[in-house]
């Protein structure tokens, strides 16, 4: 039994903390035969910090410590780790803190002390099943977010696939917006949403009809109408995959327009946020020097004049500025060639 015990168990790591070395000692002798991974403190702020450094599923705590007692230990540690399972050990019943403390801290039980352990250990036992029903849960949902997210990447090629014309398109778009928004002085965790959010932005044209997406004439009012729900239709797509939920409004707002007369809901100024300010300046800049069925691309030098013709009407003018900003310090050459580079190899006019 003891045996098939290590094995099962050998994968639970437990910290034991005690001002008395002989209890930790005494406690990590027991539950090591028992097949677990056992560290021992007799220090409750050194604990503290291990446990903010370690990777532990289980502590084992004193009550009665010094300088602090276990109840002000819990609450240091749930302050940054809410899932390290704790019991208490307390050398009488009396001593233990109110079932609303236990409560408040989520301790999941208590322990009076004696020569025997086989108490914890069943304590111990509980905590483990819980534990490695929590992991069954969470590998369940990393298996399901993987098989999401290769869904939501086959949509993307889905969506470029169908139009010769797009292609690569939202990765180009997802470059430039990253890096205007790395000239902007943007945190890191900013730059990478709205690098994944150009990825993306165009997901929801899935939905649209080929006749729609792949006319080469003039759209109707009503094929308009249906092209325009696509920001809208994108958000649906990736939001019930929480990692997606910081992309969404700009994924929803690429579309509008600083003026206020874009879609889906005609938002002006900064009622957009940021990342679609950034995301529209970057979409419309390559939708113009890029080939199209129905016109060649535009060459660098009108798509560059028509953006600063709609600065503060179409565009943010603070984004148009970054943009030249990031043209100048690069040199136009050097940014035609990072960013134009497909328009030049399809023959446009770069």
């Amino acid at each position: 039994m003891r045996k098939s015990k290590r094995t099962n168990q050998n994968q639970i790591s437990i910290l034991t903390l005690d001002d008395d070395p002989i209890i930790t000692s005494t406690i990590k002798d027991y539950f090591v035969r028992s097949g677990y991974a056992v560290d021992t403190d007799n220090d409750p702020e050194a604990a503290i910090e291990r446990i903010r450094d370690g990777s532990y599923d289980i502590l084992l705590l004193d009550f009665l410590m010094s300088p602090i007692c276990g109840d002000q230990v819990v609450e240091e540690i749930r302050k940054f780790n809410k899932d390290i399972f704790i019991v208490l050990l307390t050398g009488h019943k009396s001593m233990a803190p109110p079932v609303k403390t236990i409560r408040q801290l989520d301790i999941q039980g208590y322990y009076e002390k004696s020569d025997r352990f086989d108490q914890l250990e069943l304590l111990v036992e509980s905590c483990v099943k819980s534990i490695k029903q929590l992991r069954t849960i969470k590998e369940y949902q990393r298996e399901l977010a993987n098989a999401y997210m290769q869904t939501i990447e086959t949509l993307r090629n889905v969506v470029e696939s169908r139009d010769k014309d797009t292609e690569g398109h939202s990765s180009r778009v997802s470059a430039l917006a990253s890096a205007i928004a790395e000239e902007m002085g943007l945190p890191k965790e900013e730059v990478d949403r709205i690098r994944v959010a150009g990825l993306f932005h165009d997901i929801g044209k899935v939905g649209v009809r080929d006749a729609v997406l792949l006319k080469k004439g003039p759209l109707t009012d009503d094929e308009y109408a249906e092209i325009k729900e696509h920001p809208v239709e994108g958000e649906k797509i990736l939001s019930p995959y929480t990692e997606f939920e910081k992309l969404l409004p700009t994924l929803r707002s690429h579309h509008e327009r600083f003026d206020g007369r874009g879609y889906p809901d005609g938002l002006s100024g900064e009622e957009i946020c940021l990342g679609a300010r950034i995301m529209s300046v970057a979409d419309s800049f390559d939708a113009m020097v890029s080939n199209r069925a129905y016109r060649r691309g535009l060459g660098f030098d009108v798509a560059m004049a028509e953006i600063e013709r709609c600065r503060d009407a179409q565009f943010d003018g603070s984004v148009v500025d970054a943009l030249k900003s990031m043209i100048e310090k690069m040199g136009e050459g050097n940014f035609i060639k990072v960013f134009c580079s497909h328009a030049l190899n399809d023959g446009g006019e770069n």
